[in-house]
């Protein structure tokens, strides 16, 4: 039990003991029910002789009359004649004698709903850091220096980003080198990259290699609903940065807190703001800050504010980007020696075929195909595991338990090998991983492309194949089936064909009618769609854009069409064996090209 739950399960037992002990002495003794006379009542009682016994306690009158009914009277004076008519009556009178009182009651009813009362006012100044009340201070986790492991070995795949902070490592290991010359260390480093990468990584990998002491904390731990209280935050979190200085600073997602000021309804008296605005002053104000290096991370730097980005706050800015083949096969091997394997791991094959994979996914790989051996109870991980460990992340996990008719497996296989068929044929496409018609995540089936390089851009070329590539799961499902018998299964392709075409026309500038301009300006946001209520676009443009949009994806479409109906006999064969093999490999896929236009030659 920890102190928490023992300081809360003793507040409870001494509630319970405090309220056992009001009842107790509010308890008057008496377990049946009496009913209450009036005292004029009970004098005229006494004097009717309808009075059998009587206890008297002080001034109050428990009795039964002749027909064995209880009552109580609570006298309003103390009565001297009332024994002697009681008496004269023959009323038999017990008394009681008179109750001594008890100190120990008496001093826990009176002192220890006060003490109990103080003991949880104290307990709530003391509880937490800081206390309950004292939410001006910072919270900020503060890690002492030899406490840090993680150093520049355990970080793979970014090797440009750690050559650009080994000089704030460098300062702080040897900072008379820089001073003696009157050179002055950035103040800030700001680390912008996609989720992933590696930026929390690399700022421990600092702070261990450094040996300096090591605060970090996240941008929405300074905002709170009160204004002022992040300001104050800020400042309680420098000032125990400068008493342990030399240090690092490390706030995580910094775009919580350091966004463009003027759009919150506050105004200048937003919480928000005024916290920005404190951390601006801490960063490059009056105050001297030599020695306490700050570090953020975010993947949105568009919406940070200016002043944070100016020279003298954040300095330097440092790109953690998505690792290449090389940054990848150094990442799965740091992982890759933390699991039991055998000597068959290709790791340069598996490099090559996770593009796009960013350091938090490659983990997440090796983890899966560690889990994958477990649960087959193997003692090592092999490359079979890796296999299909890389099938689950990439096209997700399958569902065997999902039973489909014969009727939706083979419109499933059409509708795979459609995509497939149009994907071999046109120019400059991504080579087929594999197909599968295996039920996986939220679709009945997966064909899955994988580049051979790292792709920095792509053609004009290249995104129109991409489209007619994904127009061929419905258009194989029109050919075989008719238009009546088309399903939703193509929601997902359409949603992604119409992403593509609408960022090509008003972010890419690859529509020779609209034009190389910028029509999407929230193309962080998730919204690929052009702002219809935008008044920087007339209604007239916005209509060129939709019918651009149109052109392109219709014309994929007419290329598709015309590519499956002139290999007609492929997409039957390709669907048959999909039928019987329910997943396809591309050295399989291959084969049945190759033998399809060696058999048509």
């Amino acid at each position: 039990m920890n102190k928490n739950d023992f300081v809360r399960n003793s507040l409870f037992w001494v509630l319970i003991t405090v309220s056992l002990i009001f009842l107790f002495s509010t308890s008057n003794g008496i377990s049946e029910k009496t009913k209450v006379l009036e005292y004029s009542h009970f004098i005229q009682q006494i004097q009717d002789k309808n009075i059998q016994k009587i206890v008297m306690d002080g001034r109050t009158f428990n009795g039964i009359d002749n027909t064995g009914v209880k009552f109580t009277v609570y006298a309003p004076f103390i009565d001297p004649d009332i024994v002697n008519k009681m008496i004269s009556q023959k009323v038999r009178i017990i008394a009681k004698p008179p109750v001594k009182p008890n100190i120990v009651l008496a001093f826990l009813l009176n002192w220890l709903p006060l003490a109990v009362f103080s003991g949880f006012f104290a307990f709530m100044l003391k509880s937490g850091k800081g206390g309950a009340f004292s939410f001006g201070k910072n919270k900020a986790k503060l890690s002492q220096k030899n406490t840090i492991k993680t150093n520049f070995s355990d970080v793979a795949g970014i090797d440009e980003a750690k050559q650009e902070v080994f000089e704030i490592v460098d300062f702080l290991r040897n900072p008379e080198k820089y001073q003696k010359i009157g050179a002055k260390i950035p103040k800030g480093l700001l680390m912008v990259g996609p989720p992933g990468t590696g930026k929390t990584l690399l700022a421990k990998a600092i702070a261990g290699e450094s040996q300096v002491p090591f605060f970090s904390i996240s941008g929405s731990d300074f905002v709170e609903m009160f204004v002022g209280v992040g300001a104050s935050r800020v400042r309680d979190m420098f000032e125990e940065a400068k008493k342990n200085s030399p240090c690092i600073i490390f706030i995580d997602e910094i775009d919580a807190v350091g966004r463009h000021r003027g759009g919150g309804l506050g105004g200048g008296h937003d919480e928000r703001e005024q916290t920005l605005n404190q951390m601006l002053v801490e960063m490059d104000g009056f105050s001297d800050n030599q020695g306490v290096i700050i570090i953020a991370a975010t993947n949105r730097p568009d919406v940070l504010d200016s002043a944070l980005l100016r020279p003298g706050r954040f300095d330097r800015q440092v790109n953690v980007s998505l690792p290449l083949v090389k940054g990848r096969e150094d990442i799965l091997r740091v992982y890759i020696n933390k699991i039991k394997t055998n000597k068959e791991i290709k790791i340069k094959n598996l490099a090559k075929g996770t593009p796009g994979f960013s350091g938090a996914e490659l983990a997440n790989l090796v983890n899966e195909a560690a889990l994958l051996a477990a649960s087959s109870n193997k003692s090592i991980v092999t490359m079979e595991h890796f296999e299909i460990a890389k099938d689950r992340v990439l096209m997700g996990r399958e569902h065997q338990s999902m039973a489909m008719t014969e009727q939706q497996k083979k419109l499933t296989a059409y509708h795979e090998s459609g995509h497939a068929i149009v994907g071999l044929l046109m120019p400059d496409h991504d080579p087929i991983y594999k197909i599968s018609i295996i039920p996986r995540g939220k679709s009945l089936g997966v064909t899955m492309y994988l580049p051979n390089d790292d792709q920095v851009s792509q053609t004009r070329q290249q995104l129109i194949s991409r489209i007619t590539s994904i127009a061929g799961g419905r258009i194989a499902e029109e050919l075989i089936f008719g238009t009546k018998n088309v399903t939703t299964g193509a929601s997902n392709d359409i949603q992604v064909a119409t992403t593509i075409a609408r960022r090509m026309v008003t972010q890419w500038g690859l529509s020779e009618k609209i034009g190389p301009i910028l029509y999407d300006k929230d193309s962080n946001s998730g919204d690929y769609g052009v702002k219809k209520n935008s008044r920087s676009i007339s209604e007239f443009v916005n209509s060129e854009i939709d019918l651009e949009i149109r052109k392109i994806i219709s014309e994929c479409y007419s290329s598709a069409k015309l590519i499956l109906e002139s290999n007609m006999d492929l997409l039957h064969s390709m669907a048959n064996m999909l039928i019987i093999h329910e997943t396809l490999e591309f050295s399989q896929i291959d084969q049945i090209v190759k033998e399809f236009f060696k058999d048509k030659s």
